[in-house]
């Protein structure tokens, strides 16, 4: 194998997402393609199962663990969580998509690392590896010897990550416009969606939370949801952040953000009035919590999310 050859293991372990470990090799395969035809780097892929890993003197440059649609944790994979220890401190970089991330912290490796996963497994991530510096909003994160990726498509973005990497900015290009993929750097926030929890148990919140959802546009300061529960400030903040996990400020701009996302993909509403349906009556703030929250403006929302044509 000439040295500028490079060599990755996906790691198909029980339960994974075959689409994934199948895609991931043929968006390899099409970047070798054109690699090849510039006489440049070939990564070379090898799929590996736990029944049959490869011993110490088979390397590899790279490893991934994909994600999965099963639920598998892998917490019992013990003998895959020492294979993946051993070949990360032989100096493999190892990355993980979603789900995949699991491995990797029962392996021992997420100890201070800054990581992502899918959105929707933050809570779970946070409880089982808590020393991991765990980033949801963010799609992909290289921190050089372990690079994570976020939802469970994302390894796509993995994908195109390793071509970059190794075969360079116009493999990279020539592949994502060869399989109609956008190598734009994106977030993972773009696409998080609100989901506030509402199974915790607490009646008074729960009633203020479900009257909350129609009444975007009503006062929503501490003093008037208080009084609305009945509740004295400090008891209602305790219980609120108790039930839900968000301050009550920060629920209501999540809340109202969220509505506004709706409005931006389904209607044509001006922006300023998206804002004003949504409970901002200075629309310059409405555009500042917008951008912190999804990473884009309302604008650019609206043109890559919005269900009708936006030209019409």
């Amino acid at each position: 194998m000439p040295m500028t050859d490079r060599s990755l293991a996906i790691i198909a372990y029980d339960g994974v997402q075959e689409a994934a470990v199948l895609g991931l090799a043929d968006l390899l395969d099409a970047a070798n393609g054109i690699s090849r035809r510039q006489n440049g780097v070939v990564i070379n892929v090898d799929t590996v199962r736990p029944d049959a890993l490869p011993p110490a003197s088979v390397s590899f440059d790279a490893m991934i663990l994909p994600p999965n649609r099963s639920g598998a944790r892998g917490a019992e994979d013990r003998g895959l969580h020492a294979w993946i220890r051993e070949r990360h401190g032989a100096g493999t970089l190892t990355a993980s998509v979603c789900a995949g991330l699991f491995w990797l912290g029962h392996a021992g490796l997420l100890a201070s690392r800054p990581v992502t996963t899918h959105w929707a497994l933050e809570g779970e991530v946070r409880t089982t590896f808590p020393e991991a510096d765990l980033q949801p909003e963010h799609l992909l994160i290289d921190d050089n010897d372990i690079v994570t990726a976020g939802g469970m498509m994302a390894w796509v973005d993995l994908g195109l990550f390793f071509v970059e990497r190794w075969q360079g900015v116009d493999v990279l290009t020539a592949t994502a416009r060869h399989l109609l993929i956008d190598p734009g750097k994106r977030e993972q926030r773009n696409y998080r969606s609100f989901r506030p929890n509402l199974n915790h148990g607490d009646e008074v919140v729960l009633a203020l939370q479900l009257w909350m959802e129609g009444h975007v546009q009503d006062d929503l300061g501490v003093d008037a949801l208080s009084a609305r529960a009945r509740l004295s400030g400090r008891t209602f903040l305790r219980r609120f952040k108790a039930a839900t996990g968000l301050n009550p400020n920060a629920y209501v701009q999540a809340l109202r953000i969220e509505k506004a996302r709706g409005l931006l993909e389904r209607t044509r509403d001006p922006v300023s009035a998206v804002g004003w349906a949504v409970g901002y009556q200075d629309i310059s703030a409405f555009g500042r919590v917008f951008r912190s929250i999804t990473g884009l403006s309302a604008v650019e929302y609206r043109r890559r999310f919005s269900v009708l044509d936006v030209r019409a």
